[in-house]
């Protein structure tokens, strides 16, 4: 009589096997088989889940898995670094003569060249494996009937210009992208500060003071809720606590898309305000540059440059370096291992540095622009009261010469 298989208690990567045995009915002995099948992946008695103050012993993979983790690791600490805007000093040190001798010695402590250490190690190891094999041959300790690995250098030379176009039109590619985000906020840092000064400009009725100044909290917070948008790993409660109130954060946080949540609250504060309706129209077709920044931010991060170019230059780099040392043997013999890894070091750091700036905004000084515009719309409320006194005084000034000007200027255009 046939009996059903009890309840699987095989581990997670069984669960596909227990999906279709759980629900199928076997004869005893292909049970038993079946038992059998399922107990072979089940934790011995020395598996760490059965001790598991225990540490797992370091198997073979994670050994070789180990040092390409530490370069992606410290490739992405690099990419969330702060980035600064440029001042006099340093545009100064950046082309200063010594700048050669600075990149230089600190070579090691670039993210860039740290990323390479995986394939330049493994490139390298290839060569001096394939530079020992030859050496072996040659001196006969080996059977004669194994070849020398070389290869006529022909092939290379032909493929060299492919190679060099592909690695200058990927880097290419990526600069473009980066020059379209860092132009994408540029002009909505000046859409921003034009919007904001017609804020503080137009908005003049004491009732709406309060609204006024809300609308300029929603305009300092648009630029750091965008940068929380597309950069990642990045805290936006922290961000906006100190620019937005606890309510107007909450209902920001709570919403799937922070930016238009802000534009959302602008544009409907914007509706309150006592103001004509030519002014009003004014303020909100301004709001059309925000959008389009926010477009062009998310088709830059969601879209990147077409992964067949990407995987076409990696594979190409890939086998050119595996290669390499055969091709080079009869010329250079062991000079093939230092030959390989300058060259790997040299290729893969153009292509590595086309990868980095494919997704510009990590290189961006986004946190430093958040800052330039908070920092501006603040110093404006500041100066509004003082700069509209002056102005006013000057309105009210009754005496002067007949054409308008200062007196100062009156008498230099006299003279």
């Amino acid at each position: 009589m046939a009996t059903p298989i009890p309840p699987s208690s095989c581990s997670s990567q069984l669960t596909l096997l227990k999906f279709h045995l759980n629900g199928l009915h076997f004869p005893s002995k292909n049970h038993r088989l079946a038992k059998l099948l399922c107990n072979s992946f089940q934790p011995t008695k020395n598996d760490t889940s059965s001790h598991p103050d225990q540490e797992p012993s370091p198997t073979l993979f994670s050994i070789l898995r180990a040092i390409p983790d530490w370069a992606d690791d410290l490739k992405e600490r690099g990419m969330k670094q702060k980035r600064y805007l440029y001042d006099h000093e340093n545009w100064v040190q950046h082309r200063s003569s010594f700048r050669h001798v600075r990149h230089f010695l600190s070579s090691l402590s670039s993210r860039v060249i740290l990323s390479l250490v995986p394939p330049v190690i493994v490139f390298t190891s290839v060569a001096a494996i394939v530079a020992g094999y030859n050496t072996t041959v040659s001196m006969r300790w080996l059977p004669e009937f194994l070849p020398v690995l070389s290869a006529s250098s022909l092939p290379y030379q032909l493929t060299a210009p492919a190679l060099a176009l592909l690695l200058v039109f990927r880097t290419e590619a990526s600069y473009s992208r980066f020059e379209e985000g860092k132009k994408a906020w540029t002009k909505m840092i000046a859409g921003i500060a034009d919007f904001a000064m017609l804020v503080i400009s137009s908005v003049k009725s004491p009732a709406d003071v309060a609204l006024k100044y809300a609308i300029l909290r929603y305009i300092i917070a648009f630029p750091v809720a965008l940068k929380c948008h597309i950069v990642y790993d990045s805290d936006i409660a922290k961000d906006l606590e100190n620019i937005l109130e606890v309510d107007d954060l909450a209902v920001v946080l709570s919403s799937k898309h922070h930016p238009n949540c802000i534009l959302e609250f602008i544009s409907q504060s914007l509706q309150l305000l006592d103001m004509e309706d030519t002014k009003r129209h004014l303020l909100v077709s301004k709001l059309s540059c925000f959008h389009e920044g926010i477009g062009v931010c998310e088709q830059l991060l969601g879209i990147p440059v077409p992964l067949s170019y990407t995987q076409l230059t990696s594979r190409f780099l890939v086998l050119w370096h595996f290669t390499l040392p055969i091709i080079l043997w009869d010329d250079c013999h062991w000079i093939v291992v230092p030959a390989t890894f300058i060259s790997a070091a040299s290729l893969f750091c153009i292509e590595e540095v086309g990868v980095l700036i494919e997704e510009p905004f990590s290189m961006l000084a986004l946190d430093e622009l958040c800052y330039m515009v908070r920092r501006n719309i603040e110093e404006a409320v500041i100066n509004e009261t003082s700069i509209q006194a002056q102005v006013k005084i000057k309105t009210k000034r009754s005496h002067g010469p007949p054409n308008g000007w200062p007196a100062s200027l009156e008498h230099t255009q006299t003279s």
